[in-house]
């Protein structure tokens, strides 16, 4: 049989899936991505024709197929927010991202030297790839369409950190590579803080903001008698997202971190307009898609078995105490002395969703830079992907509805 007939009409299922699957699987323990990997490996299994890419043998394809959906979640997870993304109103997420992400990239850093044996510029590779929240698989605990509100603080954290996180783990992505090719003694430390740390960081967040507010102006502000707001038009989301991120990587920056600040800030132009629902549904539609396509690949490279050949005790033990040590763990230190209810602050902490964010990070420095055992990494990654989403997953419908009980929702 002609694969490309085979792949059009897997093609075509996983359209019709990204559509009724939601429905089907809201009131059970069983999240989409956990039924999305389950069928890349069932179809791989059943259908020779149906074999996936390895992502080591292709990692540009892979760094870019991983990039699109994350810039499209991103820029969902910036419309979303109701409530100002400000010092005042996410205290909770400032201290995610300033005291729980340096730890937790120490802590995997360690555990993946202790364990795995890796080197210094393996295990901070990890550490980076493994720290942030992944903004397309916690979908499930992120906040819901603009304007609906019931925006508790465990979504809103949630959300706000996965929009962030994924831009502020590059400076130590870019260290890893750095330490990758010379020696620590040798590196050029200061460059690295002036370039990968001050220069991209500010450069993304700038860029994100003039993006976002002056395409904001040009849609609702535009004195004209045919407001571009009218046009109804939701793929316009996906030109704010292209032209922020390539704008901020044609300015040395990071890009991931330009798409969500312009998102928040096209947002922030005129908070309560409902275009931003048409905005944000297409783009949910778009993410929806992607995610499931990426997802059955992942299945169908795990069930060939290249990417957990390597998988031993060690490596179990690295995966199971990432997730259910590390993450917990200083995220439960980092959020100490607030005065949110403990059930509440013990389920964020509890949510540190991996997923295709750590793919990206793992590709984008192995095709930059030799680090020793890239088969290892590749081992560690994909088994605390496998892991989060199955145990995510199937613990995200209950908590989440305590949640709303508890809110009386």
């Amino acid at each position: 049989m002609d694969p490309y007939i085979v792949m059009l009409a897997g093609f075509g299922a996983i359209v019709l899936l990204t559509a009724w699957l939601p429905m089907v699987l809201k009131e059970l323990p069983l999240s989409l991505p956990i039924f999305c990997v389950a069928a890349g490996a069932l179809l791989a299994g059943l259908f020779d024709q149906a074999q996936a890419p390895s992502p080591q043998a292709h990692l540009k394809l892979t760094e870019r197929l991983t990039e699109a959906v994350v810039i499209v979640a991103l820029m969902g997870a910036g419309l979303k927010l109701d409530r100002p993304l400000a010092w005042a109103t996410a205290g909770l997420t400032w201290r995610l991202l300033g005291v729980a992400m340096p730890l937790t990239i120490v802590a995997i850093a360690l555990l993946a030297h202790g364990l795995l044996g890796v080197g210094l510029a393996a295990a901070l590779l990890l550490g980076a790839a493994l720290s942030p929240t992944d903004p397309v698989l916690a979908s499930d605990v992120q906040v819901g369409p603009p304007g609906q509100g019931g925006e508790d603080e465990v979504r809103f954290t949630l959300t706000a950190e996965a929009g962030l996180n994924d831009g502020l783990a590059f400076p130590f992505v870019y260290l890893a590579i750095l330490l990758a090719t010379v020696s620590p003694a040798d590196a050029s430390w200061l460059e690295w803080v002036t370039l990968d740390v001050e220069w991209r960081l500010a450069a993304g967040i700038a860029v994100g903001v003039a993006v976002g507010r002056g395409l904001g102006w040009l849609t609702f502000r535009l004195p004209n008698r045919s407001k571009l707001s009218r046009t109804g038009d939701g793929f316009v989301a996906l030109g704010i997202t292209a032209i922020a991120y390539s704008l901020a990587e044609m300015a040395h920056s990071y890009g991931f971190l330009a798409v969500f600040v312009s998102a928040v800030a096209f947002r922030g132009f005129e908070r309560r307009h409902h275009y931003h629902e048409k905005l944000h549904d297409f783009v949910e539609q778009i993410e929806r898609l992607l995610m499931m396509m990426l997802l059955v690949l992942f299945g169908g490279a795990l069930a060939e078995g290249g990417l957990l050949r390597n998988t031993d005790w060690p490596m179990v033990g690295f995966a199971a105490l990432t997730l259910l040590v590390v993450r917990p763990l200083v995220a439960w230190i980092s959020l100490l002395g607030r005065k949110e209810p403990t059930p509440e602050r013990a389920i964020i902490a509890f949510f540190g969703i991996r997923g295709i964010g750590s793919v990206y990070y793992i590709a984008f420095a192995l095709g930059r830079a030799p680090f020793e055992g890239a088969d290892l990494l590749w081992n560690a990654v994909s088994l605390v992907i496998l892991v989060s989403i199955t145990l995510h997953g199937t613990t995200v419908t209950p908590i989440m509805r305590f949640i709303d009980k508890r809110r009386g929702r």
